[in-house]
């Protein structure tokens, strides 16, 4: 049995980088499908692949958190995983690409929804602003506030791994990473010039690609003069290989593998050896959100 990988908004499935990356599922927001529409599709999906793992920004709006919750409780399936990541909407279509070309890998479902958190650490994720003003990700200083006023100014925002606010031109460039990536930009209604350029020299990144800018951007940044950005490691193989040397490890509740503290797919957390199995099932939250 496959599995698939699914996301919340269809600009957050990239374009796949070779012609063996299956595409991903889009579950569309409550607002566009009926709920029983959107349960018959995931039904037909299990069918079809075995397993479902969904990915989505943790700030979502909640309706449609709620509507992954509910589709998951009504189908009472074990074999969907929701996935939040607290991560901007460019940076999760970036992950959600990374765990499409692992998918066609040896690897279990467990295994793969869990790669999600592992494969996080490793992605770099900020954007180009002209106001932060309304930025609430990272801290914001009054003469950052006060600068938002002065015409022609420029922000750099990392807010993954470690959050960094910088004036551009002024401050220096926030540290990259220490290893090869490709940088995914998404451009709004601001200039890009620093992060196309500048940054992704500073950061030796080995390419860049542009894609569109996701709905949800200008609402998780708090503006839509944003350029979203985000490095990440392009190689399936190097992917694989971090993924792979993980030890692997067997749900208590479920049975599925797992890689980490807690299992993807029933969140039952990683017991240790000196501690009792579970009695009861774990309070799941695809429950819990009925």
């Amino acid at each position: 049995m496959t599995t698939a990988i699914a996301v919340t908004s269809p600009e957050l499935v990239l374009p796949p980088p070779d012609g063996q990356t299956p595409s991903a599922v889009v579950f569309k927001h409550p607002g566009s499908q009926p709920l029983e529409a959107a349960i018959g599709d995931a039904a037909a999906l299990l069918d079809q692949q075995g397993y479902l793992v969904a990915l989505y920004p943790a700030a979502s709006p909640p309706a449609l958190i709620r509507r992954l919750h509910t589709v998951r409780a009504v189908l009472e399936s074990d074999r969907i995983a929701l996935v939040p990541l607290d991560l901007p909407p460019l940076a999760v279509a970036v992950l959600a690409r990374q765990l499409r070309q692992l998918s066609v890998a040896d690897f279990s479902p467990g295994v793969l929804a869990c790669a999600a958190r592992l494969l996080m650490h490793y992605v770099y994720a900020g954007a180009q602003l002209s106001s932060v003003t309304r930025l609430e990700k990272v801290p914001v200083s009054m003469g950052a506030h006060l600068r938002s006023w002065v015409p022609g100014t420029q922000f750099g925002v990392l807010v993954h791994p470690t959050p960094q606010l910088v004036v551009v031109g002024r401050d220096a460039d926030p540290p990259g990473p220490g290893f090869a990536t490709h940088l995914t930009i998404a451009r709004g209604q601001a200039h890009a010039e620093w992060a196309t350029s500048t940054l992704a020299t500073a950061w030796r990144v080995h390419g860049v690609q542009e894609v569109p800018l996701p709905t949800e951007s200008a609402r998780w940044w708090g503006t839509p003069r944003v350029t979203e950005f985000a490095a990440a490691i392009p190689d399936p193989s190097v992917l694989y290989q971090l993924v792979a040397s993980v030890r692997r490890e067997e749900c208590h509740w479920c049975g599925l593998e797992l890689i980490g503290d807690r299992c993807a797919f029933c969140s039952a957390p990683l017991l240790r050896d000196d501690e009792p199995r579970a009695l009861t099932a774990p309070i799941r939250p695809a429950l819990a959100a009925r």
